[in-house]
Order: structure tokens, then sequence, then C-alpha cells
């Protein structure tokens, strides 16, 4: 990441996971760059944890839009389909994402990540694996080599993706959940905690269960 400032959108419970990322780079690096957070309906529950962590609410997602202040910004929200509108209302804004990664994680060779992708403490990500535009991969999950997460996937804690997995834009991968290798994940799919995946799933449906059903 870079010297300039940065902006996390979103302070609810995987905004401040975001912030704890930021935390391990600037610990790293001795660079502090989190100037702070923007979000559209904080609630007071986020409002006091930020205070407890001391790190300021700015204003709302227009107030980033507008600003002309040299700063990236990251996406602490997990849905797909609402970090696909925030990317395309900052973009046209003319906004630039950064790209984080907490030095807990392991990234392999030849690893293309997307502007935005967030990778968290204990991340494993193998050779090959290429990422599109603000993707998450939470903590202690393994991407293994050649997979393909798109645009806006959420990759929840303790996932792992097999190789040559492909993962469609705005699907997300719950909790403890398993692909099977050379598999694909359709668009907006959501893939239940635990379940396991062991053949092409639809875009759009819910697959839950050992083996997943939809």
């Amino acid at each position: 990441m870079d010297s300039e400032g940065l902006v996390v959108v979103g302070c609810g419970g995987f905004g401040r996971e975001v912030l704890d990322v930021v935390d391990g780079i600037e610990a790293q690096d001795g660079v502090h760059r989190l100037i702070g957070f923007v979000d559209d309906h904080p609630s007071e529950a986020s409002r006091a944890a930020l205070a407890r962590r001391g790190a300021r609410l700015l204003g709302d997602t227009a107030w980033l839009a507008a600003s002309d202040a040299p700063v990236r910004y990251v996406i602490g929200i997990s849905s797909g389909a609402v970090k696909r509108a925030i990317d395309e209302r900052l973009t046209a804004a003319g906004k630039q994402a950064a790209t984080l990664v907490h030095p807990a994680a392991t990234v392999g060779f030849d690893v293309h990540l997307g502007d935005g992708t967030v990778v968290c403490a204990g991340a494993r990500i193998e050779g090959g694996v290429e990422t599109g535009r603000h993707t998450h991969i939470n903590m202690n999950s393994t991407i293994a080599h050649d997979a393909t997460l798109e645009d806006h996937v959420t990759v929840n804690p303790q996932v792992a993706v097999s190789g040559g997995v492909h993962v469609c834009t705005e699907a997300l991968l719950g909790t403890h959940s398993t692909v099977l290798q050379n598999l694909k994940v359709g668009r907006g799919a959501v893939v239940g905690a635990a379940a396991c995946v062991t053949k092409d799933v639809p875009a759009g449906v819910v697959a839950t269960g050992v083996p997943a059903r939809w």
C-alpha cells in the first residue's frame, strides 16, 4: 500500500476487521495512513466501537465522493451488491481503491490482487490466484492454486477454496465452507456455513449442507 491517506467505507463488524488489517500494516512499516471511516447508516454501537479504537467517523459516502483530499479507500462491507454500488459511485467520483494485505497473511507467486482487495490475518493464497475488485478474503481462509475470485466476492473466515475454482461476481462463501477443485460458484450465489460444494453452483442460489444442495 502506498503513502496516501486511507478511508474505510463501513464501520460495522467487518469494517473494524479491516481496521485490524490497517493496524497490522502500519505496525510493520511505521507509516500512519488511516484518516477515518465513512458510513451512510452508522449504528450507535459502531460509533461507540470506533470511539474505543480512537478512530474518526468522517461522514457518509457522499462526503468521500466530494472530498478533494488525496486518499484511497477500501470497503469494509461484506454484501457483494452493496460493495458494487459503492465501488461504482466512488469510481465515478474519481476515487481510487487501496489493496490491503495483513502481514500475517501468506501470498504465493504470480498472485494478482485486484484494486480494493482485502486479505486478513492468517489467510493463505497460493500461486496463480487472481482476484477482482473489492474481493474480501477473511481470516484463516485458504485459496489454492489457480483459483479466480471475481469482483465483489466475499470469503468468510476459515473457508477452503480448492485449486482451479472460479467464484463469480458478488458470490459469498460462508464460514468453514469448502469448494472442491475446478468447480464454479455462480454470480451472487451464497454458499452456507460449513457447506461442501461438490458440483457447480448456479447463479443466485443459496447452497447449504454436505454435499451442498439448493
